[in-house]
């Protein structure tokens, strides 16, 4: 059987998208993410695109970038969160000792 490569027509994705099937979300968000486009994600992430979160947050744990995992975990997306508390604890795990109060 010969492997057929696929290309989607973004409008009519995005179409499919806007009736609610997500598989044609995830794929937009494949597409915003192959292209750079971080507005495009972000807008994908505020529609609930759970995968637009997971690329998003990718790409700013790769670069630290804090204010950016901030962001999108309070847009829903709870493996920033995590990731955040993660990069914030440092390579020990144990984040810094304070004293008592």
């Amino acid at each position: 059987m010969a492997d057929i490569n696929m290309k989607f027509d973004r409008e009519t994705l995005r179409e499919l998208a806007d009736e609610g099937n997500e598989s044609a979300l995830d794929r937009l968000a494949d597409m915003a993410d192959a292209a750079g486009d971080l507005g495009e994600l972000s807008e994908l992430l505020d529609e609930g695109c759970a995968h637009a979160g997971f690329l998003l947050t990718r790409r700013a744990a790769a670069v630290g970038d804090l204010r950016e995992l901030q962001r999108i975990s309070d847009a829903g997306y709870d493996e920033a969160g995590n990731e955040l508390d993660r990069l914030l604890k440092g390579p020990g795990g144990g984040g810094s000792a304070r004293p008592p109060s």
